[in-house]
């Protein structure tokens, strides 16, 4: 049970890198699409590359974790709130088609701290 834990998380985790990061450089570096999407959504350029860096630093944040979890689990809670916004613009929008990665980041965001043993949540 252990071993499929570790292969659910670790999978997941990749899959959470990968959206974030791609979505990341593509704000920052300022990809025709990503920036017509977003200034669809009602953000402008300023707006989008500052998006484009949070992302970013929470990117970042998860790489540093590799090597000292407590950074993964910042960089996790740290696009935590980029993921719900994402849904909420894109459901707001009725944009059906873009709104699936940002509800599994949502999603995925809950599972990899609940997967992760050096994450506790003390009420």
């Amino acid at each position: 049970m252990e071993i499929i834990k570790t292969v659910i998380y670790w999978l997941n985790f990749a899959y959470y890198l990968y959206v974030f990061g791609y979505a990341s450089l593509f704000k920052v570096f300022q990809k025709k699409s990503m920036m017509d999407n977003m200034l669809a959504l009602g953000f402008n350029k300023p707006w989008t590359i500052l998006i484009g860096l949070g992302e970013l630093l929470g990117v970042i944040l998860i790489l540093i974790g590799l090597f000292k979890p407590p950074f993964r689990n910042a960089g996790i809670l740290l696009l935590f709130p980029f993921a719900v916004g994402a849904f909420i613009a894109h459901m707001a929008l009725h944009e059906y088609q873009f709104f699936y990665n940002s509800l599994i980041m949502c999603v995925l965001s809950v599972v990899l701290l609940t997967l992760d043993s050096n994450f506790k949540i003390v009420l």
